[in-house]
C-alpha cells in the first residue's frame, strides 16, 4: 500500500489510495497507471503517476506459450484495476486480478489451482520480494533472475537469468527435450543390457564381450545426453 516515514519531526506518507483512506484522506483511484500519493503532516502534497508499458514481443511470447500447451494465462498484480485491465487487454491474457496484497495473491493462486483440471500444473512467474510466497505455493515457481529479489529467487524452483519473458518458453522446450533424452537413455540402456545379459547367460557371447558392450552402451547414452546442450540453439535436433 505504501510507506510511512518520520523525518525532522514530520510524518510523511507515500502510497496508494487505500493508504490514503486509512489515514483519513479520500483520494480516487487513477484512471490508468499506478498513483503514489504523498502526504506530509496531514497535508496532501501531490501525487506521482506511473504507467506500465508492455514490452515488445510479450504478446508473441504468450502466443508461443499457448502453442506449447499452456491453457490459461493470468495476471495477479497489486496495481489498480484500470492499469491491470489495460495491460491484460494488450497482452491478451485470459484473466486478471488487481489490487492484490502479497497474501491476497496466494489466495487467488490457490483458487486458480482449485479450478485446474486433474494432472495439470500451475506455474507462477515473479521477480519481487512480494512474489516469494506465491512462488513457493505454486506447483512450479519461476523467478526472473536479473531483476528478481533474493527472496523470490530463493523461493522459486527455476531461475531464469534474464528478464526476457521469451526465455520461459525456451526453458519449457529445454525441459521437455531433456526429459525425452532421459527416457531414451533409460529404454536404450535397459534394452541393450537385457539383450547382452540374455546372450551371456546362453553362452552366445563371452563375459569380456558383455563387459565391453556394457561400457559401449554407457558411452552411447552419454553421447546422446550431450544433445541437451544444444537445446538453446535454433533448429537443434
Amino acid at each position: 500500500m505504501g510507506v510511512k516515514v518520520e523525518s525532522a519531526g514530520a510524518t510523511i506518507y507515500a502510497g496508494n489510495a487505500r493508504l490514503m483512506r486509512q489515514i483519513g484522506l479520500e483520494q480516487p483511484e487513477a484512471a490508468s497507471g499506478t498513483t503514489v500519493h504523498v502526504v506530509r503532516d496531514g497535508r496532501y502534497l501531490g501525487a506521482i503517476r506511473i504507467a506500465d508499458r508492455l514490452r515488445g514481443g510479450v504478446r508473441a511470447t504468450l502466443d508461443e506459450l499457448r502453442g506449447l500447451g499452456v491453457e490459461r494465462l493470468a495476471m495477479l498484480t497489486g496495481d489498480n484495476r484500470a492499469a491491470a485491465e489495460t495491460v491484460a487487454a494488450e497482452a491478451g491474457l485470459d484473466l486478471w486480478r488487481a489490487g492484490l496484497l502479497p497474501q491476497d495473491k496466494v489466495g487467488e493462486l490457490e483458487r486458480l489451482m482449485a479450478t485446474e483440471k486433474p494432472g495439470r500444473k500451475t506455474v507462477f512467474v515473479g521477480d519481487g520480494i512480494n512474489d516469494a510466497p506465491v512462488l513457493a505455493r505454486a506447483d512450479l515457481g519461476i523467478a526472473m533472475g536479473v531483476v528478481g529479489s533474493d527472496a523470490a529467487i530463493e523461493a522459486a524452483d527455476v531461475v531464469v537469468m534474464n528478464d526476457d519473458l521469451a526465455r520461459i518458453a525456451l526453458a519449457i522446450r529445454i525441459a521437455r527435450k531433456t526429459r525425452r533424452i532421459v527416457w531414451q537413455n533409460i529404454l536404450f540402456a535397459l534394452g541393450c543390457k537385457g539383450a547382452i545379459l540374455l546372450l551371456a547367460v546362453t553362452g552366445h557371447v563371452s563375459v569380456w564381450v558383455a563387459i565391453f558392450a556394457d561400457v559401449g552402451v554407457a558411452l552411447l547414452a552419454v553421447a546422446n545426453s550431450m544433445r541437451a546442450l544444444r537445446s538453446g540453439h535454433p533448429n537443434a535436433p
